[in-house]
């Protein structure tokens, strides 16, 4: 038997998902709103023509690439990769990093902001017994996966280091995964070490493990508690967008029983 677990939220519009100035606006029009889109279509044709009068249903979108489940292409965390490579955007990332075994990593019990070390890393794949293997998909279950649409949800969660990104791409890794907002720490615990340090490398620096190897990552993703270690595959196929930066996709997982 094969099961499948969805790791994707749903876009919602009206719920602490994203910053202010990022969060998404849908527009729904219902069946009794639409008649006359149909009927334009055919002169002469009324809306009683229509089976209780109605049209169809029809949704506008203003969004950011960003918005909801997400993969992240190279391009977005900087304009270079691999050393000083053109940075790849979503449409040119390869769709076989995209279906590859999956790996889940469990950080719910590090702080809030918290950078992840290598050593952190290698601890965990320690603690499930698994062996990194090229194109392994890692996702991190973190303390903001809990917490999707709440107030706090930008400030939960630990967030990995341009170090550890870069321990794992070392070995084959290409594509991860978050259930928080960022693959990096929430920029608000980030600004209290910058207002401490003044160090920019800080700042993003998960993110900006692309400039050494290109990678890609999946943020806002959900029910990654519902995981075990190893054992199933990720499917995060993006939406082809010409040179952006990022593409939803519908992450799930698929086990076999």
């Amino acid at each position: 038997m094969r099961r499948i677990i969805d790791l994707s939220v749903s876009l919602e519009a009206g719920i602490p998902s994203d910053p202010p100035m990022m969060l998404p606006k849908i527009d729904y029009f219902a069946h009794a709103q639409t008649a006359e889109q149909i009927t334009a279509f055919f002169p002469g044709l009324t809306r009683n023509d229509l089976p209780g009068g109605e049209g169809w249903a029809v949704e506008t979108l203003t969004v950011s690439t960003h918005n909801g489940t997400h993969l992240d292409a190279p391009y977005h965390h900087h304009s270079t990769m691999n050393g000083g490579e053109r940075a790849i955007a979503i449409d040119e990332v390869p769709l076989d990093w995209c279906f590859r075994p999956g790996v889940k990593l469990d950080l719910r019990h590090l702080p809030d902001g918290h950078v992840v070390t290598p050593a952190e890393i290698e601890a965990e794949l320690d603690k499930i017994g698994h062996a990194l293997q090229p194109f392994d998909i890692i996702v991190v279950n973190t303390a903001a996966g809990g917490h999707y649409g709440k107030a706090d949800y930008l400030s939960r969660g630990c967030g990995i280091g341009r170090a550890a990104t870069e321990w794992l791409t070392e070995r084959g890794v290409r594509v991860t995964g978050t259930d928080a907002w960022s693959w990096d720490a929430p920029f608000v615990h980030t600004e209290k070490r910058w207002a401490e340090t003044r160090d920019p490398n800080l700042i993003w620096e998960g993110h900006r493990a692309s400039m050494t190897r290109g990678y890609c990552h999946i943020e806002k993703m959900a029910n990654l508690d519902q995981l075990p270690g190893d054992g199933f595959t990720i499917a995060c196929f993006p939406f082809k967008i010409k040179g952006a930066s990022a593409g939803f996709t519908r992450a799930v997982a698929i086990m076999s029983d």
